[in-house]
């Protein structure tokens, strides 16, 4: 078995996030008693889950002599710009491939570039961050097949560069999150969380798979369930299944049985980082509940998800659920018109 702290690592963030009871947004729902993991504040700029896989991800460039670091994702992609801030602190060049995101009606909504139409949110910060290029493609590019033709153009030039999957999402990168779930024990049995169920996005689906290999390997039955961002619940727990595989592979750990993965497929809506009304919703609750910020594509569709298995009773009063704050709020600030 590999020891998961024999794995090369950089650090980014001082100590474990915090664990904490939401007692309002608890009341309010009437269901069970609610509390967030708050991975939105991870080191980097602006925080968010990917931080946790850079650490990773960083550690293995830099063991392979790279310069330059190249990853790909929406125009308004967290890990793009959380890869491009640990480039910044580790004095790295970094290539951003991205893809225009879908109108409501399936149409992109806009010429490369102009999505979104000024530089907001996560595409501002590409800018700020000071990007060495970023690359605006169509909906449904080929983002790695781009990634790999740029990184064979800065090799012909004797540069080393190291590319990085979308979301940060393979076996290096969720290593984080099998970390994250030894961090996680520890803080329920330090605040007494009883037999919790843990709720989390899932999309790239890193988190969740770290997730399930950490806690399966510490020999815990706490389920994670995840809300699908962008699939269809059978389209999503075969991707989730085969990252589960590969990172316990990694690790040299027994496999992991096939029932500890499930991603719900009913609240992503009529596609990735398209807004509905029961995301506008969620975001308004914990903002008004808690103070608490989410994100429009990731934790506000999750918290969405987590809402109506209240609300439909999946969840009750004798339960306890543990929702993960996967970061993302710069992405709010590109998204307004969803909240006019």
């Amino acid at each position: 078995m590999v020891a998961l702290n024999e794995v090369p690592r950089r650090s980014y963030t001082d100590g474990p996030t915090p664990l904490e009871p939401l007692r309002r947004l608890s009341a309010e729902l009437g269901g069970p008693q609610i509390w967030i993991k708050r991975d939105d504040q991870l080191g980097l700029t602006q925080g968010g889950n990917k931080t946790r896989k850079l650490e990773y991800l960083i550690a293995d460039a830099l063991n392979q002599g790279a310069d330059a670091l190249i990853t790909v994702g929406g125009v308004q992609s967290n890990h793009c710009r959380l890869t491009l801030s640990a480039a910044r602190v580790e004095g790295l060049d970094c290539h951003l491939i991205v893809e225009e995101d879908l109108g409501p009606e399936g149409t992109a909504l806009g010429p490369a570039g102009s999505n979104p139409p000024e530089y907001t949110g996560n595409f501002l910060l590409f800018d700020l961050l000071g990007a060495n290029s970023v690359t605006v493609l169509g909906h449904g590019a080929d983002l790695l097949g781009e990634a790999e033709i740029l990184a064979d153009k800065l090799r012909a030039e004797g540069r080393k560069p190291y590319v990085i999957p979308v979301g940060g999402s393979n076996p290096i990168g969720a290593l984080g999150y099998v970390d994250c779930a030894v961090e996680m024990l520890d803080q329920f049995a330090e605040a007494g969380v009883d037999s919790p169920t843990i709720v989390t996005p899932s999309g790239s689906a890193g988190m969740q798979a770290g997730l399930v290999v950490g806690l399966h390997s510490a020999g815990s039955n706490i389920p994670v369930i995840g809300i699908n961002v962008s699939r269809t619940q059978a389209d999503q727990e075969p991707k989730i299944v085969d990252l589960v595989d590969a990172t316990a592979r990694f690790l040299d750990l027994p496999p992991v049985p096939r029932d500890a993965t499930t991603g719900l497929g009913d609240y992503f809506g009529t596609g990735y980082a398209l807004p509905t009304p029961e995301m506008v919703e969620a975001v308004r609750l914990f903002a008004r509940t808690e103070g608490i910020l989410l994100d429009p594509v990731y934790t506000g569709k999750a918290a969405a998800g987590l809402i109506d298995l209240i609300r439909s009773g999946r969840f009750t009063s004798e339960d306890t659920v543990v929702f993960i704050h996967s970061g993302g709020v710069p992405g709010l600030f590109a998204r307004t018109q969803a909240f006019a």
